[in-house]
């Protein structure tokens, strides 16, 4: 019976400890930043910028036609980029950076990455947008009554949405960690290319729960034309103003410094595998834990600690 080397096997215990840790990291700071996050600080600036782009108080003025419509959802999409409902979305950068695809800091091929993420969020936007928009304003997400358990029917989808883009998250953490199986993995040739489409869709989800003022406005907005295709149009734009800064910083990382960035991630076989993982983690936790626990405690649903800067 064949002997495994002792360092070998210390080698594997060593990698398997460092694994766990990345883990272990990567949701407990998931949890701390659900915990001290303020969201009156985060959506107050994200309107701040608003009223400063577009010169005029975004949340009270009225949207003066379909041309300044289209305007209002990019910066909508530009303004939210850190707010509680899209902050996951930079979740996408280590994925992105540790793509085979960045390591020569081509910019062509740099882009691909980029470019999977972006459609993926953009398509899964313009596709709710168009259905809400064909089915108008009684759609859940533009209530305002109190459902049950005290909780109104948006917040209650905000909710359930945000949990469950934020388990996704989770998963897709921990299969990049070897920690559980790969989503569709026996379906593909292109791990990483499939990973990065299904965070693009989960961004692109972001706009299925979004409580955000400004987005509930847009919302309003295009539900209001009863028009499918500028809906899809809205949202579409929303999507793309969401991934804005997470691209240009992305684009950042990996063309600066002739993709030294990049070409450190991949030096060996398990850096980016574990900053990937540790990234989604972090976000994936932040979002169940900040959506799917703190929100219902609001509501008195359960306890949830509240900081002195974040208290209602």
């Amino acid at each position: 019976m064949a002997r495994t080397h002792p360092a070998v096997t210390t080698a594997t215990d060593r990698r398997a400890a460092a694994t766990t840790a990345c883990a272990v990291a990567g949701v407990a700071a998931g949890v701390v930043l659900a915990v001290v996050w303020s969201a009156r600080l985060v959506d107050g600036l994200g309107v701040d910028t608003a009223d400063d782009l577009l010169g005029r108080d975004s949340l009270k003025d009225d949207i003066p036609g379909s041309g300044a419509g289209v305007v209002f959802a990019f910066v909508v999409g530009l303004a939210g980029t850190f707010t509680a409902c899209n902050v996951a979305a930079f979740g996408a950068l280590a994925p992105m950076a540790g793509t085979g695809d960045t390591r020569g800091g081509r910019p062509a091929a740099v882009l691909r990455p980029l470019a999977r993420v972006t459609a993926a969020a953009v398509a899964v936007a313009a596709v709710y947008g168009g259905i809400c928009a064909a089915i108008g304003p009684d759609v859940p997400q533009l209530a305002t009554a109190t459902g049950g358990g005290g909780i109104p029917p948006r917040a209650l989808q905000a909710l359930i949405v945000f949990t469950v883009i934020g388990l996704a998250m989770v998963w897709l953490g921990l299969s990049a960690l070897g920690l559980a199986p790969a989503p569709l993995a026996r379906r593909t040739r292109d791990p990483e290319r499939l990973r990065l489409l299904l965070i693009g869709a989960l961004i692109g989800g972001f706009v299925i729960g979004r409580p955000y003022p400004l987005f509930r406005k847009a919302f309003a907005y295009a539900a209001d034309t009863h028009n499918a295709l500028y809906g899809a149009l809205l949202f579409a734009l929303i999507a793309l103003g969401n991934v804005v800064v997470v691209g240009v910083l992305f684009l950042t990382l990996a063309l600066t410094a002739h993709g030294r960035v990049p070409r450190w991630l991949n030096a060996t076989p398990t850096r980016a595998a574990r900053l990937t993982g540790t990234a989604l983690l972090l976000f994936g936790t932040f979002t169940v834990v900040y959506w799917g626990i703190r929100l219902p405690a609001r509501y008195d649903w359960w306890w949830f600690p509240v900081m002195p800067w974040n208290g209602s």
